[in-house]
């Protein structure tokens, strides 16, 4: 048995102390996540966290994008006793109050990528649906998301650069997720498998000047969606006045996402996009969305041919990386996973959001063929 600070909290599951999973899936994992886009388009950046506490590594990503190039630093460590230590190396993630800022700070280091960034929320919190797919023999993903909207500022230098985060026009978003997702070496026991499934996945929060919004949809190769997440959460003009974790305020819909996603040539990225959200109830939303800037998700680990997610790297490493977007294959796998910076509109309102999309496979209902063809 492992004893941590979380022990002396009266929030068990299970008659063991909190270092211990209750499942020993190997492909358990314990996310932060978040984003961050300038109001006016010029920078995005990214950041990842990750315990996997059944492969006993912690893993993360800071990645930027800014003037066509996108920068990314990795780390990876065994992951510490104390499930409370979000460091490796020189990158720390410190919770500055639950549910409240977060601060994330790189150290200097041979990368040349440091930061000092603070995540201050504007809402209360949104729990998505619990994700749940499976294949032929097992759970491939079994998850719970929570989703907060807010602000950061700060500084982020790289490449002998150093770029001022303002607190008032860099929006972001927060997403906290955990349970069962492919992480770290597939697995290979077992008799072989008959096929991959498709996977197509996007994902939309906005801010608008009256509320934040969230729309997110899980399809499959037929356009069947089987998982849909609908939300919209009031803001705040200072964290002290957001209600709690929980705000009586949130509204969130059930019900189908229509979408027309226009693809540009050759490519699995929108270059427009029109959803509408639609409830049960027989209300609904349409939500336009204009892309003005892209980064690729890989950048923070997502399908990263060395550095995806809870892979092995040894006691401490770290590493840099930078690229061209405009030189990389865009359907090459590791490329296929992005977010693009929208300007969103619905009637007279305008928003500041991100559209993320993953399209793996063949689609009915984007029009994909084959496993890795372009939009025509």
């Amino acid at each position: 048995m492992m004893l941590s600070k979380l022990d002396d909290y009266p929030i068990h599951q299970t008659v063991q102390p909190i270092f211990h999973t209750a499942s020993s899936d190997r492909f358990h994992y314990d996310r932060y996540w978040y984003n961050a886009h300038a109001k006016d388009g010029s920078f995005y950046f990214g950041v990842g966290m990750c315990r996997y506490p059944n492969l006993g590594i912690l893993d993360g990503s800071l990645s930027l994008a800014i003037d066509g190039r996108q920068y990314a630093f990795h780390g990876s460590c065994r992951a510490p006793h104390e499930p409370t230590d979000l460091s490796i190396g020189p990158m720390e993630l410190q919770i500055l109050e639950p549910m409240g800022r977060h601060r994330l700070i790189i150290a200097d280091n041979e990368t040349g990528i440091s930061c000092d960034l603070l995540f201050t929320p504007r809402t209360s919190c949104l729990e998505e649906g619990r994700q749940t797919l499976r294949n032929e023999r097992h759970v491939v993903m079994d998850a719970t998301r929570l989703d907060q909207f807010g602000f950061w500022s700060g500084w982020i230098r790289y490449d002998g650069k150093e770029l001022v985060v303002d607190g008032a026009t860099t929006f972001g978003i927060k997403d906290r997720s955990w349970g069962i997702r492919p992480v770290g070496d597939a697995y290979t026991g077992g008799a072989p498998l008959a096929e991959f499934q498709a996977v197509h996945f996007n994902w939309a929060p906005i801010h608008w000047e009256d509320e934040c919004s969230l729309a997110g949809w899980f399809e499959d190769g037929e356009g069947y969606q089987w998982h849909t997440d609908q939300g919209f959460l009031p803001h705040y003009a200072s964290m002290d006045e957001i209600p709690g974790t929980n705000d009586p305020a949130a509204r969130t819909w059930n019900g189908k996402v229509e979408h027309k996603l226009n693809m540009i040539a050759g490519t699995r990225r929108a270059s427009s996009a029109v959803i509408t959200m639609n409830d049960k109830s027989g209300e609904s939303l349409e939500i336009s969305l204009e892309p003005v800037m892209l980064h690729r998700m890989k950048g923070l680990g997502y399908q990263h041919p060395e550095w995806g997610h809870g892979k092995w790297h040894g006691e401490l490493v770290i590493s840099g990386e930078s690229w061209t977007d405009s030189d990389l294959d865009p359907l090459a796998l590791e490329n296929l996973h992005i977010q693009q910076i929208v300007i969103a509109r619905c009637g007279d309102k305008i928003g500041h959001g991100v559209l993320e999309q993953m399209h793996i496979g063949p689609s009915a209902s984007h029009g994909f063929a084959d496993w890795f063809d372009g939009a025509t």
